[in-house]
């Protein structure tokens, strides 16, 4: 009966997104089974002849049993229907990491799931994940678990997938970008692979699954995602396929569809992981620039400089500081920001950079530095953070170590008290802010607030503007 209900609901969505009006006619029913039959034909044709690669007791593996998870299992077991362990996770436990998240797959529908969570009386959260057909239920009210169902991608427009539902592992793993991702792991132990992902993940090798230009026209992002998992898996940082790149050279102009927060999102990470510099500059030869918001001459040697400053520092790098010697002029980090719509800290940090590196880069004394700081309306500790990020783009470590800890001065003057006086509202309250913060520092920081409005008068003199 549940294998009816399946079959009916499968045909119903590929019904739908193939826009048919005749829902149930004998030809649409045969069109739906020869397109099922003919994507497993494909799968099959690519993949391992016995899926079942060997049976797993690692102290990995068995981290993630925890008494939630035990739960669900039986749950699952008792509805007669199956669940394994999907995407990172395996790779994670078979790299001998303990899994930060575990991700399940199932046969079981999202309305079928709905029936048994709410038969159950277990709560289900972030719903907003049903339209990719995964269901959330906390189990005893500690632990989620994001379960999606197998699904096969019927329509793809190189950003989107249209996806209808199936109970077959094979399909289900053939649909996946990188062969590493497309393995299953039984609660039994038992790995599942069906293409070779195993092998790859022994190597240290990064693959698409199946061909890879139809793999990367599926959804372009899958582009950055191949440099993010060589940033997570390869022991070395230039040995490529060489073939990959050609393929991903050729398709570089499709990543202009994917929006620019996917984009951020999956660079962030790269920039953040192993081999960071060197896979964003294998993007650059791969011609990726112009489509990622960079400037068509991105400048490498400067990146490349700045980078291994930077590392000297810290080995865990802010991605915008390095980023930011890409740019050539601060026009650059505006047209940036427009394609992977920074957040604020973010896009503060890249303006601040490509406008302030080329005058303070002969300065070899602390004071300019934390004049810096101190010019700012708004938070002096996040302006710090600025310029501790100049500082390292600089490869100024002892510099960087004198303001660090370097404690901030308390300001002796509110801005009300000098708008009392006659400076002016708005913008030029932040002139003649700045004006007597010079003042101060150049004073050594010593000066009480009566001695500052005594050079107020001359402050306002010199940015025109009369006192009333």
């Amino acid at each position: 009966m549940v294998a009816i209900r399946q079959q009916q609901a499968l045909l119903k969505r590929f019904l739908h997104i193939n826009g048919f009006l005749c829902r149930y006619s004998s030809t649409n029913t045969e069109r739906f089974k020869q397109f099922i039959e003919q994507r497993r034909m494909d799968a099959r044709a690519i993949s391992r002849p016995d899926p079942v690669v060997k049976k797993i007791d690692s102290p990995e593996f068995r981290s993630i049993f925890t008494q939630e998870l035990k739960d669900l299992i039986a749950l699952f077991e008792r509805y007669n229907f199956e669940i394994r362990v999907a995407g990172g996770a395996v790779r994670d436990i078979l790299m001998n990491m303990n899994p930060k998240d575990v991700d399940i797959a199932t046969t079981a529908t999202p309305t079928e799931m709905k029936e048994i969570f709410t038969k159950e009386n277990i709560r289900m959260v972030n719903m907003n994940g049903e339209k990719h057909g995964t269901i959330t239920p906390r189990i005893n009210d500690r632990e989620n678990f994001e379960i999606t169902t197998l699904r096969i991608d019927a329509i793809t427009d190189g950003r989107h997938a249209e996806v209808i539902h199936t109970t077959d592992w094979l399909l289900d793993a053939n649909r996946r970008d990188l062969t590493i991702n497309s393995m299953f792991l039984g609660f039994d132990g038992t790995l599942y692979d069906y293409f070779y992902g195993y092998e790859d993940l022994q190597k240290r090798r990064v693959a698409f699954v199946g061909d890879p230009d139809m793999r990367i026209k599926e959804d372009y992002l899958r582009i950055l995602r191949y440099f993010r998992f060589y940033g997570r898996i390869a022991e070395e940082s230039n040995r490529h396929d060489e073939e990959t790149l050609r393929i991903i050279t050729k398709n570089a102009e499709g990543l202009a569809r994917i929006s620019g927060e996917r984009i951020w999102q999956e660079w962030k990470k790269i920039l953040s992981g192993n081999f960071g510099i060197e896979l964003t500059e294998a993007m650059i030869n791969c011609q990726l620039a112009p489509h990622m918001g960079l400037p068509d001459a991105p400048n490498v040697p400067e990146f490349l400089r700045v980078a291994k400053q930077v590392r000297s520092f810290d080995p865990k790098l802010q991605p915008i500081t390095v980023l930011s010697a890409l740019l050539n002029t601060p026009e650059d980090a505006v047209n940036l920001n427009m394609r992977l719509k920074f957040t604020v800290y973010e896009r503060e940090l890249c303006y601040f950079i490509t406008q302030n590196r080329e005058e303070t880069a002969t300065i070899d004394e602390l004071l300019p530095f934390q004049q810096l700081c101190l010019q700012t309306i708004s938070s002096v500790k996040l302006k710090k953070e600025y310029v501790l990020e100049l500082l390292k783009y600089h490869g100024k470590r002892e510099l960087y170590q004198q303001l660090l800890d370097w404690p901030i001065p308390q300001f002796p003057i509110k801005g009300n008290v000098l708008i009392a006086n006659g400076a002016p509202k708005g913008p030029k309250l932040g002139v003649v802010l700045d004006r007597l913060k010079i003042i101060w520092s150049n004073n050594q920081y010593n000066m009480t607030q009566e001695q500052l409005l005594e050079h107020l008068p001359a402050v306002l003199e010199e940015i025109n503007v009369k006192k009333k």
